[in-house]
């Protein structure tokens, strides 16, 4: 199941309501962050595995 652009716009405005536009700004914040640190991470464990001679499939 999609999501039209009809329901986004309906979400993001029910959202705006419930929270307020200053409280989504810094949790729009803390999960870029979030995804951010997580990208880093996993980056930085990917070459450590290969050292160790563990293989992905």
């Amino acid at each position: 199941m999609r999501l039209g652009t009809t329901e986004i716009v309906l979400i993001v405005i029910l959202a705006l309501v419930l929270f307020g536009g200053g409280k989504l700004a810094g949790v729009g914040k803390a999960l870029g962050k979030s995804i951010k640190d997580f990208k880093n991470e996993v980056k930085e464990d990917t070459p450590e595995e290969k050292k160790d001679g563990e293989q992905t499939a």
